[in-house]
This record gives C-alpha cells, sequence and structure tokens, in this order.
C-alpha cells in the first residue's frame, strides 16, 4: 500500500503470517544441526535481542520482463545450509515475517499527493540495540557475554574449516567468475575476514535472501533476493510482504510494549497516547456500542437517505452542497467532490495558502471505474459492500429492508461516483506541477468554474471559518484541478441532491468502518480480498499501534526513540549525508547535456539541501513542554474509541487550516520519528531520515561501509536525487517553484528522462495481468533510483580510497563493490499478491520492487564491471539511460 502525505511520497504500503521466532513472539524454527540445546536458553534472552529464521515455503515469484524468461532457480544447497548455520551460531538476527499494512477504506487525495515532494517508502526496519549507559549488567550477563564472544570465537574456526571442507569436495572444472558465489567456494584469505558477531550475522542474512545458482548477469534481482523469496509466504493478512514490511513489523512491536506499560511519571503527551491505544483494544465495548457512534455521526452530516424513511421532509429542503462540503472538510478532515487543503505556496515558500484540487475516490484509481478484470471484480464486490452497511444501518434504525430500493439507491451513487472518476485527470497528466499551477483569487475561481451556481465564498468561508479566519472574494489560491473543475458542472447537473447527500455520508462512512464492531468488518471482508487477496483481519493490536502512531507521531515518535535509537547514529548519517552531497556535485562534471551555467545552480542546490535526522530534539527533552502544548487540546477517554477518532479528525483538521495566517516553520518536521521511511520536501529542499530506518540492513555503525552504502547511502542519494527529478527540479535551493535552467539543459534534461520513460515503460508485470509499468507515472522515482545508487557507489568509492579496503565477510566469495549492490538490491526483496499488483501498477509512484533493481543496474556501467557482464547481457545493454 502506499502512504501519502501532503509534502511527500511514501513508497509504499502490506501484510501477515509469523514464521520466526523473536523474543516478543513465537513461531516455527529450522534449527541448525550444529545448534546444541543448551544454547536455546541463551539465544532467547533478552541481553541478544535476536531471533532465528522460520520455516521454509514457496511464494509465487515475482514476475520477469515480457517476454518472461524462466529464472534459473536452485533448490536448497550447501551455501544455504551454511547460511542458517552462520545465522544460527553467530548470536545474529534475521528480521522476522510478520504481519505488513493493509490500506483501510479510501486512498489519500489524488491532489497533492500525486505530485508533491517525493520520497522513499517502500523500505523498513528496526533496530533493537539497548541504549548505552542506561543499564548496568549482572553478572549472569556478564557471563552470557563471555559466552556469546566464545561462541562466535567457535564459529569463526567452523566457518573456516567447514568451507575448506566443501572446497575440497567439489568438482567443478568450470573456471570461476571472479569474485563471485560459487556455491560454498571461499577463496580468500582467512587473515582477511571479519569475524565479528556483527559481521556473521551480515553474511548470514546476505547468504539467506540470495540465490548463488542465478547468473548475476542474467538477473540480479532473482540472484540477490531468491533465496528470500523462496523462504517467505504473504501472510494472509498482507497484500504485499517484502523487507520493508518486516522491518515495519518489527517496529511496531517495539511501539507496542511502550504503549501497554503504563507509568506514573509519564507526561501529557504520553498518557494521551497510551489512552488512545488502551481504547482501540477495548474490544469488548466496541462491540457493546456496535453501531450507535455511526448512527449519532450520520446524524451530524445530514443523514444518510438511504437509511432514512423521510430524508426528503426534513432535510432535503434545508440541504446545502456548500455547508455539506464545508461540514465534512472542517470537521471530518474529509475532502469530497472538491480537495480543499492549506500548504506552502509553492511560488513563495515562506508563506500558506489554499490549494484546490480535484478528490480522492472510494476505489484506489480512476481506472476501477472503467477497466475490466480484476479492477471489475473489484467494481462489483465495492457496490455489495455500499448495499451491506446500507442494510446494517436501516436495520439498527429498526427500518423495513427494501432491498430494491437500496440497491436502486447504491448503483446511483456508484454512478455518481464514476462520472466524478471520469472528470478527474489521470496521474499522467498530472506530473509538470509548473502546469498544475493556477493562482487566482476567490472571485475568478467563482467566475471561471461556477459549477451551476455553487458558492465558492459560502464554501471557503464555511471552511475557514471553523479556526476564526475570514476569507474575502479577494484572497488569493492556487488551482491545481483546473480540468476537473470545468467537468465538475455537468456531473452536478446529471445527479439529484438526494444521491449527492447519500454519496457524501457514504464517503464519510467508509473510512471508519475499521473503527466499528466486527460486523461491520465482515460486510467489507469480500471487498477487501477483492482489492487486496487477502483473507484475514490484521491483529487488533497492530491496528491501534498504526492508528496511534499515524495520529499522535511525535508522542510515539518519543517513545520509541526512547527505548531503541543510538544517539551517535546521527552524527555518523550526517556525515554520510555530507559525503553523497560531494558525490552527487562531482558527478556533474560528467554530463556532457547540461551547460555550465545550469549545472552551478544545481551544485548551489545540492549543497544546500537541510537535513533532519532521527528525531526533533524537543520531543526527548523532558523541561520542554511543546511536545505536551501539540496535544494539549485533546481530551481522550478509554471508553470512547470512535469519539477519539473523530476529536483527532477535527484536530487535525484545525491545525492545517489554521496555518493559513501563519508564517512557514521550517523547522517543524514533516514526519514522525518512528517511521521506516526517509523524504525529500520540494518546498523545503530537505531530506528527512527519521530514526526507524537508521537500523540494518541499511545503516548500522557495526556492519562493513559496503552495507552502509549500498543500504542508507543509496537512500541518502535517492532523496538527493529527488531534488532535481522531474518535480523537484522545478524548485530552486529555497524552496520555490523558479525556473533555473537555460533552455539547452531542460530541452536535454526531457531527452535524457525520455530514455527512462522508454525503459520502464517496456517492463511487463504479468502479475498485475501483463500490464506494463507507466514510464511517465514512475519517472521521478526512476530517476532517484538510479541517481541514488550510482552517487552512494561514487561516495563508498572515494571512502575505501581514504581508508582502505575492508575486510570480507564470512562464507561470501564477493568483493566490496559486490556487496554494495548486493546489499542495494536486497532492500527491495518482496513479493505481491495479484490484487495488490494491479492497483501498485496504477497507483503508486514506483516501479515494481523487481524492476527498481533491475532498471536502476542495467543503466550502471560500475555495476556490469564488478559482476563482468559482457556487454549485450540482459543486466548489461547496449542501450543506457542516465539523467544524473
Amino acid at each position: 500500500m502506499v502512504l501519502l502525505i501532503s509534502d511527500y511520497h511514501c513508497f509504499s504500503v502490506s501484510h501477515s503470517h509469523t514464521l520466526s521466532l523473536s523474543i516478543t513472539q513465537k513461531a516455527s524454527s529450522t534449527t541448525s544441526p550444529l545448534l546444541s540445546t543448551p544454547l536455546l536458553p541463551l539465544l532467547r534472552t533478552p541481553l541478544l535481542a535476536l531471533s532465528l529464521g522460520g520455516a521454509t515455503t514457496q511464494t509465487r515469484p515475482l514476475a520477469a520482463t515480457c517476454p518472461a524468461v524462466p529464472p534459473r532457480r536452485a533448490p536448497r544447497d550447501e551455501s544455504r545450509a551454511l547460511s542458517a548455520r552462520l545465522l544460527n551460531i553467530s548470536g545474529g538476527r534475521e528480521t522476522p515475517v510478520c504481519a505488513g499494512q493493509t490500506v483501510e477504506g479510501p486512498p489519500p487525495s489524488t491532489g497533492r499527493a500525486q505530485r508533491m515532494g517525493k520520497s522513499e517508502s517502500q523500505m523498513d526496519i528496526v533496530e533493537k540495540w539497548p541504549k548505552a549507559g542506561k543499564h548496568r549488567w549482572s553478572a549472569t550477563e556478564v557471563g552470557l557475554s563471555v559466552l556469546l564472544l566464545l561462541v562466535s570465537c567457535a564459529l569463526a574456526g567452523l566457518v573456516v574449516l567447514y568451507t575448506s571442507a566443501v572446497q575440497e569436495r567439489s568438482h567443478r572444472t568450470a573456471p570461476p567468475r571472479k569474485a563471485l558465489v560459487d556455491g560454498l567456494l571461499y577463496r580468500q584469505n582467512t587473515n582477511n575476514v571479519c569475524t565479528t558477531p556483527e559481521c556473521v550475522t551480515s553474511a548470514a542474512r546476505l547468504l539467506q535472501n540470495m540465490d548463488p545458482k542465478v547468473e548475476p548477469c542474467e538477473n540480479f534481482y532473482q540472484y540477490a533476493c531468491g533465496g528470500w523469496l523462496e523462504r517467505h509466504v504473504i501472510p494472509e493478512t498482507s497484500s504485499r510482504h517484502s523487507i520493508f514490511d518486516i522491518l515495519r513489523d518489527e517496529l511496531e512491536i517495539v511501539l507496542k510494549g511502550v504503549l501497554e506499560t503504563r507509568n506514573g511519571m509519564d507526561r501529557d503527551a504520553f498518557k494521551k497516547a497510551k489512552t488512545l491505544y488502551s481504547s482501540c483494544m477495548n474490544e469488548s465495548l466496541i462491540e457493546q456500542r456496535d453501531s450507535q457512534p455511526l448512527l449519532k455521526l450520520i446524524d451530524t452530516v445530514g443523514d444518510w437517505p438511504v437509511a432514512s424513511e423521510d430524508w426528503n421532509s426534513t432535510g432535503g429542503d434545508a440541504w446545502s452542497l456548500e455547508d455539506t462540503l464545508a461540514t465534512l472538510n472542517a470537521r471530518f478532515h474529509k475532502k469530497v467532490l472538491v480537495d480543499l487543503f492549506v500548504w506552502t505556496d509553492d511560488r513563495d515558500s515562506s508563506r500558506h495558502i489554499i490549494y484546490i484540487d480535484q478528490p480522492g475516490l472510494g476505489m484506489p484509481s480512476r481506472d476501477y471505474y472503467f477497466n475490466d478484470g480484476s479492477y471489475k471484480r473489484v467494481r462489483e464486490a465495492y457496490l455489495k459492500f455500499m448495499v451491506s452497511l446500507a442494510k446494517i444501518a436501516r436495520e439498527d434504525r429498526n427500518l423495513t429492508q427494501d432491498d430494491d430500493r437500496i440497491w436502486e439507491e447504491m448503483m446511483m451513487v456508484m454512478e455518481l461516483e464514476t462520472d466524478i472518476a471520469n472528470a478527474t485527470s489521470p496521474a499522467e497528466e498530472r506530473q509538470d506541477v509548473t502546469l498544475l499551477y493556477n493562482k487566482m483569487t476567490l472571485s475568478e475561481v467563482q467566475e471561471t468554474f461556477g459549477l451551476n451556481g455553487f458558492n465558492w465564498t459560502r464554501f471557503v468561508r464555511g471552511v475557514l471559518s471553523s479556526v476564526a479566519i475570514d476569507v474575502q472574494p479577494q484572497e488569493e489560491v492556487v488551482v491545481y484541478g483546473a480540468p476537473y473543475l470545468q467537468k465538475l458542472g455537468d456531473v452536478l447537473i446529471k445527479h439529484d441532491t438526494r444521491t449527492m447527500q447519500n454519496y457524501l455520508t457514504w464517503q464519510l462512512i467508509i473510512e471508519r468502518v475499521s473503527s466499528l464492531s466486527r460486523r461491520f468488518k465482515e460486510a467489507r471482508a469480500q471487498y477487501r480480498k477483492a482489492l487486496y487477496g487477502t483473507t484475514a483481519e490484521e491483529a487488533r493490536w497492530r491496528d491501534c499501534v498504526r492508528y496511534v502512531q499515524s495520529s499522535m507521531e511525535n508522542a510515539v515518535g518519543a517513545l520509541y526513540v526512547r527505548e531503541t535509537f543510538a544517539g551517535e547514529s546521527k552524527r555518523m548519517v550526517s556525515d554520510l549525508i555530507k559525503k553523497i552531497q560531494e558525490a552527487y556535485v562531482e558527478t556533474l562534471e560528467e554530463l556532457s547535456w547540461m551547460d555550465a551555467q545550469s549545472k552551478e545552480k544545481a551544485r548551489e542546490k545540492a549543497m544546500s539541501i537541510k537535513e533532519q535526522i532521527g528525531y526533533p530534539d524537543h520531543i526527548l527533552e523532558e523541561k520542554n513542554r511543546k511536545l505536551d502544548l501539540e496535544y494539549a487540546h485533546l481530551n481522550f477517554s478509554e471508553e470512547n474509541y470512535f469519539e477519539n477518532i473523530l476529536e483527532n479528525l477535527q484536530a487535525g483538521a484545525h491545525k492545517s487550516l489554521r496555518k493559513l495566517r501563519e508564517p512557514v516553520d521550517p523547522d517543524v518536521w514533516i514526519i514522525g520519528a518512528a517511521v521506516v521511511n526517509a523524504f525529500y520536501s520540494p518546498n523545503r529542499n530537505q531530506i528527512v531520515f527519521p530514526a526507524g530506518i537508521l537500523q540494518p540492513p541499511f545503516f548500522s555503525k557495526h556492519q562493513l561501509q559496503a552495507l552502509n552504502f549500498g543500504g542508507i547511502g543509496m537512500v541518502i542519494g535517492h532523496e538527493i536525487t529527488h531534488g532535481f527529478d522531474d518535480n523537484g527540479r522545478n524548485f530552486d535551493k529555497d524552496g520555490n517553484m523558479n525556473n533555473w535552467w537555460s533552455n539547452y539543459s531542460a530541452e536535454h534534461f526531457k531527452d535524457q528522462s525520455q530514455c527512462m520513460v522508454q525503459q520502464y515503460g517496456n517492463f511487463c508485470w504479468k502479475l498485475a495481468g501483463g500490464q506494463n509499468v507507466s514510464g511517465i507515472s514512475t519517472l521521478g522515482e526512476n530517476i532517484a533510483d538510479n541517481g541514488g545508487v550510482r552517487q552512494a557507489y561514487k561516495a563508498y568509492m572515494k571512502w575505501v580510497e581514504r581508508e582502505g579496503e575492508e575486510q570480507r565477510l564470512p562464507g561470501l566469495d564477493l568483493n566490496h563493490r559486490q556487496l554494495f549492490f548486493l546489499n542495494f538490491a536486497q532492500v527491495w526483496c518482496g513479493s505481491y499478491r495479484p490484487e495488490y499488483a494491479s492497483q501498485s501498477i496504477k497507483t503508486d509512484s514506483h516501479s515494481p520492487l523487481e524492476y527498481r533493481v533491475m532498471g536502476s543496474l542495467q543503466n550502471f556501467n560500475s555495476f556490469s564491471e564488478a559482476f563482468s557482464c559482457k556487454p549485450g547481457s540482459p543486466m548489461n545493454p547496449v542501450v543506457k539511460c542516465r539523467v544524473w
């Protein structure tokens, strides 16, 4: 699933079937014969914070480029067995296979989310090392630590003896490819092998995830991730399962622990977060209240005609579209028909302004309303879901059931929603922000988009009056959705007020199903199955953790950082950012398509990028009341989860709307700390790396720099490059939309980009019914992927020049250039259900996981050199694309 925030993209998005054993969750595990029974209690101790790999399972492979070439796959062999032994003996951990995330309800608005700052979001991880200085070890713990050290040393000897024996048994006659994994052949000088627990853990992870029987020059994704795909199954609760989802699941386990721990000394912000979580977990009371909160909600927005006997006489005469839309926006943060929001002015990053755009839809994209195949099945399930909820509402209001009438009214709502979808512009037509941006006064909006009498001033005043802001007809606004507004008038004429009110109320109801009793979720089950392919609901505590984290980001972020985050990571990541910024500037000199004037402007912008790492300092300062003041207006009750949600919605809407008369605060974080992701904001020219992503395999002070540069280094490069992709390039170093390009460079940028559009557009995703990736919609992310890996590699090579080669990893006959690319690729290991693939290819601004790896490395000569790929081989095509 894809998480979208107004100023950035997340790449998103989902689900669960636990196959591993950790200190917090139990599951089946395959224990190495070398792991004796007496060691098991040691491996379970909190001191080691580890988990053991789960059972072997089969999963469907990701699709290959069409026409498909069957990937060469080997059964589990000796190298896989060695990796298991390395993992189990060392005290290292393989990330447990847990639940991911399922998107509930309609997607976010298609407006700002489709064009604002791109971000990194299909990555996830959590580091559970104890915080320094916070725990005094007991004699038992010291003894266990010594025992662990002895076991690790013994492991080093076992690795050498074992691999030497395998080498002697090997009768392969083919000349070994330089520095490739060749089964268990281990042709390294053992004096240059890293045998620390961290190196052994890294080696085990890399070995288990890869499939060494696949030629890296044929399909590097299968080579890097074949083992992972063979071992992992998509959980029943999930539509997608990936490294990112696993890491997010681990983070959620940590959050569960801190949210369930009550402390009388907690500050107010923590108390409120824990109360909100507790109210969400109070399932018995939620079941007892059943539909009561929903029926009360319906009354506040003008009722739901399909669930009323006399709507026309009681509410129809006084009905106002402008007032109803304003109530939905300001009170429930719900944008229907028109998306009105307040954000930084693209042309003046120091101020806020009102934006008007096309809205989101009930289903993930406009394609679901018109296309056949799997999209038609979702459409049919969606209509049945609408009818089911209408029947529940009528039943609980003690009204007679008239199935024919309910179906007729809901089909009319579906027809209205289809007309709205048809009026919206496809994502591919919304890629150029300079064309979207239309500044005008409110009175000019009224003249240009009259919508058959729709009173724009009344609507906008109705929204802003909720925060005591008065607007006049001369108020400036930015219209993004001009083509949509030009068509909306015809839609409004076609449908009567009863159908319109049915639609508006339905759009509010659909998002609240997850907070109601089980029978509402059962009514939604078939729709979720058609949409995501899932057959089970997520664990309740996970839903609750995700909700509290998303609605109280700073409070939950503080709890997470206090529990897990090592402060020195901020300094180390800051140093990496500087190195990769310098690498980007150096790559500018390699570009022949860009003139000197534009290169200098690009250099200035790159070196002006601001950074936010880990977490905002104030959330950990006990004497700083800023965190508590952020939530001072909230009053949660453990007995009223539904009402707590409504209070949060209104608070979020008001917080956003108040910004209209406030200057932009450059120090505000755009995301919380407990997030496995990274972000770039074009309006701020700022990159953000929350604490949640600063952990293995992306980053650790304990792992090789080849892995750090291939992990978080690539992410840093990706985010920096977003400042120069098809969207970010329109903003200057101060975050203002401003053309700093010469005509020559601008034209050549488009030419270079077109090569990438065609390359990715030729990737055919069988899992999505044989649809091709949209090279246009994914262009920004593809540019960032390509630029990110290139810059990180360049920075790593400079590091090696200064510091020298690192020790090798045990059991891997790979040099450090190859380890860099292997870790980069394994970040993207993952698989999808067909239903989610069909959704993702229409809604995600990122290419499918496999093609993120394949496309980036096919364009990179240094990769081909590292693995000695012959020209013309699948991973070393003759024609290569490069923008940065």
